[in-house]
């Protein structure tokens, strides 16, 4: 079968999810991406240039036949390569995408990821996915507080499917140390994640654990807002950001660290996580995490048997928890070695993969 695969962004390092959709999804994958209605074919023909087709340019400019210039391209192109199912990462790209599907009849599943059930401004844009709820075959989600949001947004229940990522192998096959005071995080720098407040907490543990370090990798709008705390506080010797790290030098950092961290809260503008795959990840290799009780975190850690949870903005429990850890490597090691069992026997990324290409089959029966 061909299967469009569409995603407003084409390698977005912190989309390791897309990146194994493209990789382990059953039938050939035509990976459209570039905008949230993508105008670029991954392997082929930028859709949107000067070298398309003048008829077109004509019916999209000029509406001929009610399509913009952007969906008669992928009207086109769908036919070109003969796709069977178009599958949507990201409910704003699945809206956008239906009129299109409706006009080639081609069924259609979304599959939504965090900002795109719960910010306010997606939502408006979308018009709450009215479209998407009522044409599309299945919409998945990956936590089940989206779960619920998607249900009183209006999803149909017996089209919404909960499916939580897995991490690759390779994390299975970490084996940490537990040698170093170090904790690693990585992800966006963005106002969800709430870098600055693993900032905030670290510098009460330096209080009594001076020899201790922080590394936060990856990058994004609040990067330079962290490393000006950093240089304030004269922390740059105990905190590190080294920006846009490789999954590999990720387990390096995971193998030497002591736990994971994240503060993950709701932004002002109602932005929260789904399920983050970094979690996922660290679990799988053994690493406790140290984390918030906000969205699919609460799904994937147990609290006080594979990680330690608290409130979010809460800097000061946070701390603790961190101190907790470091005052009892061997409390660390039991943590880690549940996750790492927990995550294997619930969340692999062949159940996850097996379940959506399941969906898929569905689709086309």
């Amino acid at each position: 079968m061909n299967i469009a695969l569409l995603s407003p962004s084409q390698n977005s390092y912190s989309e390791t999810f897309i990146q194994a959709h493209k990789e382990f999804l059953d039938g050939r994958i035509f990976y459209y991406y570039g905008a949230s209605l993508p105008d670029k074919l991954e392997g082929g023909l930028v859709i949107n240039s000067r070298k398309k087709r003048i008829l077109d340019i004509l019916k999209g400019y000029y509406r001929l036949n009610d399509f913009s210039l952007s969906e008669q391209a992928l009207i086109t192109s769908f036919k070109q390569n003969e796709i069977d199912l178009v599958f949507a990462e990201y409910g704003g790209t699945g809206e956008k995408i239906v009129s299109v599907c409706q006009k080639l009849n081609l069924p259609l599943i979304v599959h939504f990821h965090g900002f795109d059930a719960c910010r306010s401004d997606e939502l408006e844009a979308n018009d709450n996915y009215k479209n998407v709820f009522n044409y599309a075959s299945y919409i998945v989600c990956v936590s089940k507080k989206m779960q619920k949001e998607l249900l009183e947004l209006g999803c149909p229940s017996d089209k919404l499917i909960y499916n939580v990522y897995g991490p690759r192998e390779e994390f299975f096959d970490v084996q940490p140390l537990f040698k170093k005071q170090q904790f690693i995080a990585i992800g966006r720098f963005v106002d969800k994640k709430a870098p600055y407040y693993l900032i905030l907490s670290f510098i009460e543990v330096l209080k009594d654990f001076p020899d201790a370090r922080l590394v936060i990798a990856g990058d994004g709008e609040l990067w330079n807002t962290c490393r000006n705390l950093i240089d304030h506080f004269g922390l740059e010797k105990s905190i590190e950001l080294p920006g846009v790290i490789s999954p590999r030098k990720y387990r390096e950092y995971l193998a030497e660290s002591l736990a994971f961290v994240q503060h993950s809260v709701i932004a002002g503008n109602g932005d929260s996580e789904g399920t983050p795959v970094a979690v996922l990840e660290a679990c799988a290799a053994g690493l406790p995490v140290i984390s918030t009780r906000h969205a699919g975190i609460t799904d994937v850690v147990l609290e006080e048997k594979t990680g330690i949870l608290c409130n979010e903005h809460d800097i000061m429990a946070f701390s603790d928890n961190m101190k907790r850890l470091l005052q009892d490597a061997n409390r660390a090691q039991e943590l880690g070695r549940n996750g790492k069992k927990y995550i294997s026997e619930n969340f692999s990324l062949a159940k996850h993969i097996g379940q959506l290409n399941e969906l898929i089959s569905k689709s086309l029966s």
